[in-house]
């Protein structure tokens, strides 16, 4: 069953009916709004959240809403699923935006949109507000809405690729009114129980990467040990079943619909290449359709694949658009073709699969190009687990559907055999120590990335992790006192692991300024010894805009010459070097293509001000500096026609008339012949001319002894100039 419409009271009225976990996610979400203004609820995908979204809406017809999503095709097709049940669903004072779009309005444009009086904000998918391009906007809309009650929407609160930022902490304060995992939500039949088959393609890349990693172990016994353990994951790999014949056996579905997942175009384009090769022994007659953002045929494509009823095997082939938000009935499974990526990507990717109500099997066919995502199933396995021991300690137990779901591993000898030459690359306290110490020689500390792997193969970043872990009682394990004494010696920081992270990067900006004198730190920056400070600037001046920066920490970053805001930096720095021009020239007639000595475009940049002038870019501050040194705010070609005014008005006080000759260059350079001649050709051709000549243009150049006439001027340019020079001398 869906979440559907149920008659109202009153004729042909509708209203939604929610599933039974949505229904109690919308009230506690009510509830917690009511109470803190603010609410989220991570539902895993496919369990129809949006229609909590759409309950609070119904519930509050009068009330404006404004609704923000990741892009107009998730909004869309999530209203499609809502109209197909009820036509005529109140949304006249809905208004939706995409994150993007605020990204791209000015301050004025931001308040106009907060002027609509919002009762309610809703953002879909809201970890994706923590990106840095969305984040700040996002935000900022909500700073200047703070009457308006918050209600967040996504399937994981947590980017794990972006420091494990915890979206629902930084936006929602922790206020999570329902919170459910995938596992949870299969144990308890909300979403249909799979069957996942696990296989492995291109895997020689994966071989060669392990077997680097063997060559530069240092000790010889250790070395060898390694190596035949990866001969033999290399003999079991090109012993295993290729896909043709796995995808032969278990798509059973001869005429279904699978959505296939891949990592871009080019990885896409490549796999649709090996369709007739791999597909061949499900159905001959295969048919297939690709969508991705950029693709004008997108729409098209996937509506013909929602649609397609025939006999063929139906095959979507994308790359991004589907991971979130977006759901098609009668999918018999999904297809993914992946390098590793986040537990968010992989996890959303599987809900496509995965529709609450849904009775069918779906078929999920995990394909991977690397050892480690052999063991990705393991993440939501522990999940169900986790889930069915806490609905037996709350005496729920009534609730569990299903504490397992089949697993087909075929490659499954290749699995364990993977596993064994990782714990035997990984094994050993005192090889891994013998690696901490040589990198504390090297650099006098143990701040060590946590990432991090020696020349060696070793993961030693991951395994001072978990030493601190063992140690603090996080996870099980054998630390003796000895060890902890061993790892004093050698500079071991046992505290916090963020506030090691923390101080860690503040040391490495500190080195920076030390050495160029700032932190203008470009975004992809990255010290020498690997750490990369661009993202951790980033990361550090998003904390501060949200304020979740540590006054005693900010005031350490302001002590090394903190730049908070790149903009207000890059700004102040052009505008000393247009002060500079003005003291200088006694104006700023810069032409656009003038650049400094020092290579800066400050012509370009003087433009980019009078074009951001009248969009509302500037603020009343820089507008008011800009005019202290002669800022010229009209256009272009008013600018370029004043700038020959001048130059023809100084012509005239110096000579009493403005029979200029045709080559006549005045002393600064300008071409005020060729000047002069225009104005008289666009008055007498205006039909031809592409420039306007105004009445107030024509009499101000009256005024100055402007002839309209064709004229052939007896002074020469020769003479022209010697009559300069006399007045010169006169002078």
């Amino acid at each position: 069953m869906k979440d559907t419409p149920e008659l109202r009271k009153g004729v042909n009225k509708v209203a939604l009916r929610l599933f039974e976990h949505n229904e109690k996610a919308y009230h506690a979400a009510v509830r917690m709004m009511e109470q803190y203004g603010k609410a989220a609820i991570v539902h895993p995908t496919g369990t129809g959240k949006s229609y909590i979204a759409f309950k609070l809406i119904e519930d509050n017809p009068e009330k404006v809403v404004i609704w923000l999503s990741p892009s107009e095709y998730i909004f869309k097709t999530q209203l499609e699923s809502l109209k197909r049940n009820d036509p005529d669903f109140p949304l006249a004072n809905v208004h939706f935006y995409t994150y993007a779009k605020l990204m791209c309005c000015t301050q004025a444009q931001l308040e106009k949109i907060a002027a609509q009086k919002p009762a309610y904000i809703i953002l879909d998918e809201f970890h994706r507000a923590g990106a840095e391009c969305w984040g700040e906007s996002t935000v900022a809309l909500l700073k200047l809405c703070p009457d308006a009650k918050l209600l967040g929407l996504t399937a994981t609160n947590v980017r794990y690729l972006d420091n494990n930022r915890d979206m629902a902490e930084e936006l929602f304060d922790g206020h999570i009114a329902s919170d459910m995992n995938l596992g949870e939500a299969v144990v308890r039949g909300i979403l249909p129980t799979p069957k996942y088959v696990t296989t492995v393609y291109q895997y020689q890349k994966a071989l060669a990467k392990y077997q680097a990693r063997v060559d530069n172990l240092r000790t010889p016994g250790i070395r060898d040990v390694n190596q035949k353990y990866l001969d033999a994951l290399r003999r079991a790999l090109e012993q295993a079943d290729g896909l043709d014949r796995v995808f032969a056996h278990h798509i059973t579905n001869k005429s279904g619909k699978y959505i296939v997942f891949c990592a871009n175009k080019e990885h896409m384009d490549e796999m649709v290449s090996h369709v007739p090769e791999w597909f061949a022994g499900v159905n001959p007659d295969v048919v297939v359709y690709e969508a991705y953002s950029d693709d004008p045929n997108t729409d098209k494509a996937f509506a013909d694949f929602k649609t397609d009823t025939s006999n063929r095997l139906k095959l979507l082939f994308c790359i991004d658009m589907l991971n979130e938000g977006v759901h098609v009935d009668g999918i018999s499974g999904v297809i993914l073709f992946r390098p590793t990526i986040s537990p968010i990507i992989y996890k959303q990717q599987i809900g496509r699969a995965l529709t609450a109500g849904d009775t069918a099997t779906p078929l999920i066919l995990d394909v991977v190009n690397n050892f480690e995502g052999l063991t990705s199933i393991s993440d939501l396995q522990s999940e169900m687990q986790e889930a069915v021991h806490r609905l037996y300690a709350n005496g729920e137990g009534d609730k569990i559907v299903t504490e397992r779901f089949e697993v087909i591993e075929q490659v499954h000898d290749c699995r364990v055999l993977f596993e064994q030459l990782q714990a035997s690359l990984s094994s050993g306290w005192e090889h891994y120590f013998s690696e901490a110490s040589i990198y504390y020689a090297e650099h006098g500390n143990l701040n060590v990335p946590k990432l991090y792997t020696t020349p060696g193969g070793l993961s030693l970043g991951v395994w001072l992790v978990t030493q601190r872990r063992v140690r603090e009682g996080q996870i099980q394990g054998n630390l003796t006192e000895q060890q902890i004494a061993r790892l004093d010696s050698i500079g071991m920081v046992w505290g916090n692991r963020k506030e090691i992270a923390w101080q860690h990067g503040f040391e490495v900006a500190k080195k920076y300024h030390d050495t160029y004198g700032n932190l203008m730190v470009a975004r992809k920056y990255v010290d020498p010894d690997g750490y990369p400070l661009g993202q951790w600037i980033l990361k550090t001046r998003q904390q501060k805009l949200n304020d979740r920066l540590k006054e005693e920490r900010i005031a350490q970053l302001d002590e090394i010459g903190m730049v908070w805001s790149v903009f207000d930096a890059k700004w102040e720095k052009a505008y000393a070097l247009a002060a500079a021009y003005y003291e200088e020239n006694g104006n700023l007639n810069i032409p656009r293509s003038y650049v400094t000595a020092t290579g800066e475009r400050l012509g370009q940049w003087v433009a980019s001000q009078q074009w951001a002038y009248p969009k509302g870019k500037l603020t009343d501050e820089q507008v008011e500096r800009l005019n202290r040194i002669g800022m010229y705010w009209g256009n272009r070609n008013d600018r370029q026609w004043n700038e020959g005014y001048q130059e023809a008005k100084c012509y005239f006080d110096a000579h009493g008339d403005l029979n200029v000759p045709a080559d006549y260059v005045s002393p600064c350079g300008y071409n005020l012949g060729n000047w002069v001649k225009r104005q008289r050709y666009t008055r007498q051709n205006p039909e031809k001319s592409c420039a306007v000549l105004t009445e107030e243009r024509i009499a101000k150049l009256d005024a100055i002894g402007m002839r309209w006439e064709k004229s052939n001027p007896k002074r020469s340019s020769r003479q022209t100039a010697q009559a300069e020079t006399v007045t010169a001398k006169a002078g």
